[in-house]
């Protein structure tokens, strides 16, 4: 597994598994997970309280426990790799727009139709208030 959007995704599906299933994170990695996918999701469960609330106050009309765990562990991921870049072994951080690029790509084919533009707008929106807050 080379490509770090297939890391991003095994992250996701790893966060998702253990949300579901209460299981640790180091019983549901795939065998040959990379240090990048650990790290992103164990900074996701690390975050999982501030990503939550943050997700919550963009998810318009949606109580957190009511996203789909799958959506909810894709934004995750983006998250972190948008606020918490140092907690992530990476020779070049993906820009923010990238994370949301690929979190709406993995909604798009592992998710329902509504997916894709929820998550866009969750994100977008997120990173709006993330701008705003760390503005000079």
């Amino acid at each position: 597994m080379s490509r770090r959007s297939d890391q991003r995704r095994a992250a996701a599906f790893a966060l998702y598994e253990h949300t579901v299933t209460g299981k640790e994170l180091d019983d549901v990695y795939e065998r040959d997970a990379s240090a990048f996918t650990r790290a992103l999701a164990y900074a996701a469960q690390d975050y999982g309280e501030d990503l939550d609330d943050l997700i919550a106050r963009h998810a318009q009309g949606w109580a957190i426990d009511r996203i789909a765990p799958l959506e909810r562990a894709i934004m995750q991921i983006a998250l972190v790799e948008m606020l918490h870049p140092d907690a992530i072994p990476a020779d070049t951080p993906i820009p923010a727009e990238g994370a949301i690029d690929e979190a709406v790509e993995t909604a798009k084919t592992f998710c329902g139709a509504q997916a894709p533009g929820f998550v866009n707008g969750v994100l977008a929106a997120a990173l709006r208030e993330i701008r705003e807050t760390s503005a000079p």
